[in-house]
């Protein structure tokens, strides 16, 4: 769970506590108003513009501290409602977080002081009438928010203190009918189930169901939120799960259709074929067009599983997409009690995976709903094939899985054997269908005209529904319907045409969904024209997981009532625990055709698109649940909108590109970008502020796919236009000096980069001032170009004086002061100064998880900026420990193909290999290859890193010939794409004169490292530290090659320079010490050998400790010397 506090600077903090333990806190409890503030708000210090919720939010926070409470939980913004694993999971959640709630503030909104402060009798009177009118006493979810706290106080709208539940139980339990005992917080068991179901009784809740899922709490039981099931629906689920108690766990999601009807075959064949594999997992699939049933089928399946075999686990599973299925899972290890699985590290999918395996000991039933031969990609993350679903299976002879599928070949895949094909419903299955879905029964006169019906349906079970639907919604008569359906027919005829499209045996239907689909709208229209409307908005964004806050609306209550409409005619599907709902697909494709034939669709579209770029957030992270539910929609609308240069269509583009580019799509996102350019250029011109911004941004994703002349010349294209038009110093002109500095430091054009920094910086300070945020910007870059090229005392003088003025202008926990402590933590590493190092990453690490939260990126790069100086020092369990929680985390927030997540997996086979634990480090390597050739491309610099990396461990296991050619690939792409004298470039020349010599190719290998070290003294300088490496390894190959004299020369030029650059305790310094031992040792000059081994086991001593590999193999070498000498 999150909670809230100030800092000593006043700003609201929001933690998240999951996988720790939570202090004391206080909650809230009041009404939603029309201006609450949003976990968005708080994200982007908004809060106090909403001026209704910020007086609760400050009243919380004032009298938390009151009470010696640190924390407060609020619900309105410490539950991310566009998170839908998170919103799930709140339902079954709240009357816990009540419960170990320190103190309970009531917030009585429509309560005044006013009549509070006199004594007469006659204002206590009114006080009374006041508090008993409070809408608080109303509403369903306050029932538990009163009963579960053992401390509740009840406040005035000004925040005057009224009374406790202790002191006011007589009146609460004259308003509310609760016993006095049950306000005391006497266990809820000794009241009766029927008891405690009957409080809520007079209450009212927004959501029919929700009157039902607040009982939840109470009665100790756990079960997943179906909006737009129904009230009778989900109490009759409740009371199965109370009922079931004893059982085995289980999900189903969907109360039993009582109107469910026909298919008695294939109930039949699928309930032999239930655990009847002797060997493994029973797997069935149902594959039919859509609106078959297939659904229904699985769903009656389900039940009478659960009914017949009381031991039996069943799991619904929503498979129609990656995040679906997520939630799913994280639903099921809930519901299995599985350790910490909702915590930071939880790969939620493999703890269901290894309980369910558990579970296989016993009868297991999962149903995966919805299967596609791919799940559809979740932003970010990796598409998924069906036969993966495997993965995530029990495999037993007690289990059995049912997936249901539109597409023959998926269900061919996924169950061979036992494939289950839906067609239309007979004619007698159909009426029964229809009598059993309609409120008023059908007559006997009535069912010839109700056969003729179904016929032009085409018995479609979808068609059948819309038809009750509406025939009850309308309080018409079959006959009246039928007549009305003709009226509709000729219309629907048109534009069925596109229904369908792909799928088996669908041509029939089309007419159907399409005829019943335009008189459904048509009835709406007369009830509702905005329900209307607003299902033609639906159609033109995606059709799955529609959030209600793309509907347009003059209220909430408004919006509320549109929904209801739609849902009373069965043009919608409502997403369970979620403000969103799905469009069945030949709805939706219908409605689109409905449109374009009424010469509205681009009508609509636009109304989408304006409504989309209304709620589009900025691409901040702290809105990421959000902008990536909208993503879908928004792609989906402007891949269907008319191709112009209308403002709001290229600004929504551009917000597109943004969230892309965040989520490391850059591919997708260039391709946006670049519309948004050209369409810029045709509309603004070319210099137009606002085209420069978009050739800036196309800038940037071209340098973080590694097209860095490509983005040089964009940059210079922006330099250039600005300078020109808005002046050399004007502040948009000086970040594009800056992104052009950052370019050109990323190829190694660091004395130019250098330059465009200090221009920057300069310019910063005297237009902006020194403290400027822009100016401490450039103080940071210019400090990274200073450390690329060695320049280590001047960088750490630049990232000292960001860090001193970021903590006096922005605090020392503001994200951005965290940032300057880890690039100083950087910079203290390359110069061996370890122990600061590692001081400062800690810092950075400890503050970014109390500021922005474990799984936040910023956090994550923390943790791994600890994991590589813990690297360095040997403590290499430590290390790997932090780059395995870095990637966990990258892998559940980014994706597992994010290029975050890929860096990651490239530092933990690192750290793996400097374990000899070759074999997992080779797989963390070819792993981050392959995904980072499938995200990047073959020549990204990232993914020819990869290739250095994987050729590095492949010699480490003696792999020398498949290692040679791994970094013969990363020398040639590192030449083609960063040039022959890129420092990149002349570490794969290293690597490969290094893998040579491993192979006794000395003379080849020399010239390897000789080309190296020319190449780095011309672009880095004599006394670059990589250009001293150089020098070091070329000792190395010298000395196996026998030729001393000129080994030694080198080993004593080495080690004489970085004395000078790196200091005589450096570890780069130390390893000279230790390889000019050696030579020596090998010439018989012992004495002076043993003089450079002692200082060398000294110093290693200090730097890494006493038991590092390094420490110990020099000590070893040592010892060996000395018994030399004395054998001498």
């Amino acid at each position: 769970m999150r909670l809230l506090h100030l800092n000593a600077l006043g700003r609201l903090i929001l933690t998240d506590f999951r996988g720790k333990p939570i202090p004391p806190y206080a909650i809230l409890s009041h009404r939603w108003g029309d201006s609450e503030i949003l976990i968005e708000d708080i994200f982007n210090g908004n809060y106090k513009k909403k001026e209704e919720g910020y007086q609760k939010l400050r009243f919380c926070a004032e009298q938390a501290a009151q009470d010696g409470l640190q924390y407060f939980w609020i619900d309105t913004c410490c539950i991310d409602r566009w998170n839908n694993s998170e919103r799930s999971k709140a339902i079954n959640s709240m009357f816990q977080w009540y419960k170990n709630a320190v103190r309970c503030y009531v917030f009585l909104s429509d309560v005044s002081a006013s009549t509070l402060t006199s004594i007469g009798s006659v204002l206590c009177r009114d006080w009374n009438i006041s508090l008993r009118r409070s809408k608080w006493f109303t509403r369903g979810w306050t029932l538990q928010e009163l009963i579960a706290p053992a401390s509740v106080e009840f406040f005035s709208c000004e925040g005057q203190w009224i009374g406790d539940k202790t002191s006011l139980d007589q009146l609460l339990h004259s308003i509310t009918s609760i016993p006095p005992a049950a306000l005391r917080n006497c266990p809820l068991n000794q009241f009766s189930i029927s008891e405690r179901m009957r409080w809520v009784s007079g209450r009212e809740t927004t959501e029919t169901e929700d009157m039902v899922y607040c009982l939840l709490g109470l009665l100790s039981v756990s079960m997943p939120a179906t909006y737009g099931e129904g009230r009778e629906s989900a109490l009759e689920r409740l009371q199965a799960e109370v009922e079931g108690a004893g059982l085995a766990p289980s999900i189903i999601p969907f109360a039993r259709n009582k109107s469910f009807v026909g298919r008695e075959l294939q109930l039949a064949e699928l309930e032999a074929k239930l655990f009847s594999n002797t060997q493994t997992t029973s797997t069935l699939a149902i594959v039919g067009s859509g609106g078959t049933g297939k659904s229904q089928l699985a769903l009656e399946v389900a039940h009478r599983t659960r009914k017949k075999h009381k031991h039996c686990s069943v799991f619904w599973i929503d498979a129609s997409d990656k995040d679906s299925l997520d939630q799913s899972y994280t639903s099921v290890a809930q519901k299995l009690s599985v350790p910490s699985y909702d915590s930071d590290q939880a790969d939620t999918e493999q703890i269901v995976k290894h309980c369910i395996a558990k579970l296989s000991t016993r009868q297991c039933l999962l149903i995966f709903d919805n299967v596609k031969n791919t799940t559809v990609q979740h932003s970010g993350s990796s598409t998924a094939e069906a036969a993966d679903l495997a993965d995530f299976l029990p495999q037993s002879k007690l289990c059995s899985v049912v997936f249901t599928t539109t597409e023959s070949d998926t269900a061919k895949t996924l169950a061979p054997q036992d494939v289950v094909a839906l067609r239309e419903l007979t004619s007698d299955t159909a009426l029964r269908m229809l009598q059993s879905r309609l409120t008023t029964p059908l007559s006997n006169a009535e069912q010839p005209g109700a056969i003729r019906l179904l016929r032009e349906l085409s018995h479609l079970p979808l068609a059948v529904s819309q038809a009750a639907a509406c025939i009850n919604a309308s309080n018409i008569t079959v006959q009246q319907y039928h007549a009305r359906l003709h009226e509709h027919d000729k219309a629907a005829l048109k534009h069925s045409n596109n229904l369908g499209k792909g799928e088996q045996g669908e041509s029939s239907l089309k007419k159907a969904v399409a005829a019943t689909l335009s008189l459904s709208i048509g009835q709406v229209w007369q009830s509702n024209a905005i329900a209307a409307e607003q299902l033609y908005i639906a159609a033109c964004v995606d059709r799955k997981d529609i959030p209600l806050d793309l509907l347009e609306a003059a209220s909430p209550q408004a919006r509320v009532d549109a929904i209801m409409i739609l849902d009373r005619y069965a043009l919608i599907t409502r997403r369970p625990a979620e403000s969103a709902f799905d469009v069945h697909r030949l709805v939706h494709q219908a409605l689109q055709e409905q449109l374009h034939m009424q010469g509205r669709l681009h009508e609509f579209t636009q109304r989408a698109v304006t409504r989309l770029l209304q709620v589009f957030p900025n691409n901040d992270y702290s809105n990421r649940s959000k902008w990536r539910r909208l993503l879908p929609h928004a792609q989906y609308a402007l891949s269907h909108s008319e191709k112009n240069d209308n403002e709001e269509r290229t600004n929504l583009t551009e917000n597109c590109a943004r969230a892309l580019q965040s989520d490391g799509q850059y591919k997708r996102a260039e391709e946006l970008y670049m519309q948004v350019m050209e369409s810029r250029k045709r509309v603004l011109g070319s210099k137009h502020p606002d085209t420069l911004v978009s050739v800036n941004n196309l800038g940037l994703v071209l340098e973080d796919q590694g097209k860095y002349e490509e983005a040089e010349a964009m940059h210079r294209r922006v330099l250039e236009a600005r300078e020109k038009v808005l002046g050399r110093e004007h502040p948009d002109t000086l970040t594009s000096v800056s992104n052009l500095g950052s370019v050109l430091e990323k190829q190694a054009k660091y004395e130019e980069a250098e330059a465009m920094h200090q221009r920057a910086l300069e310019a910063r300070e005297k237009v902006l001032g020194r403290e400027h945020p822009d100016t401490l910007t450039s103080v940071s870059k210019l400090g990274v170009v200073l450390e690329k090229q060695g320049k280590y005392e001047e960088a750490e003088a630049m990232h000292r004086r960001d860090l001193e003025a970021r903590e006096k202008v922005l605090g020392r926990e503001h994200p951005d002061t965290l940032t300057s402590v880890s690039k100083l933590g950087v910079v203290l590493e390359r110069q061996g100064k370890y122990e600061e190092a590692e001081a400062m990453h800690r810092r950075d690490l400890e503050g970014s998880e109390k500021v922005l939260g474990r799984e936040h990126p910023d956090t994550l790069t923390s943790v791994s900026n600890l994991g590589s100086v813990l690297e360095k020092q040997g403590k290499y369990e430590e290390a790997e420990a932090m780059h395995r929680r870095v990637l966990e985390g990258y892998e559940k927030v980014l994706g597992r193909e994010h290029p975050y997540t890929l860096t990651s997996v490239s530092n933990l086979g690192l750290v793996l290999e400097r374990q000899g634990k070759y074999k997992e480090a080779e797989a963390m390597h070819q792993r981050a290859l392959e995904a980072r050739e499938k995200v990047l491309g073959r020549e990204h610099p990232d993914t020819l890193t990869s290739v250095s990396n994987l050729g590095l461990v492949l010699e480490r296991q003696g792999k020398y010939e498949e290692a040679e050619a791994m970094h013969r690939r990363a020398l040639e792409g590192s030449e083609k794409v960063l040039g022959r004298e890129h420092p990149d470039t002349l570490t794969s020349v290293s690597n490969l004169g290094s893998v040579l010599e491993r192979q006794s190719k000395y003379e080849e290998a020399e010239a390897m490292h000789q080309q190296a070290l020319e190449a780095r003294e011309k672009v880095l300088g004599r006394e670059h530290p990589h250009t001293l490496t150089n020098i070091n390894n070329l000792g190395l190959v010298l000395e196996r090659q026998g030729k001393y004299e000129e080994a030694e020369a080198m080993h004593r030029r080495a080690l004489e320079a970085r004395e000078k650059v790196l200091g005589r305790e450096h570890p780069h310094t130390l390893t000279s010490v230790y390889c000019l031992a050696h030579l020596l040792a090998t010439l018989c000059d012992y004495k002076e050998s043993l003089n450079l081994y002692n200082r060398a086991c000294d110093g290693y001593s200090v730097v890494f400790g006493e038991h590092h590999p390094t420490t110990r193999a020099c000590r070893q070498h040592r010892s060996e010397v000395l018994l030399s000498c004395k054998q001498s």
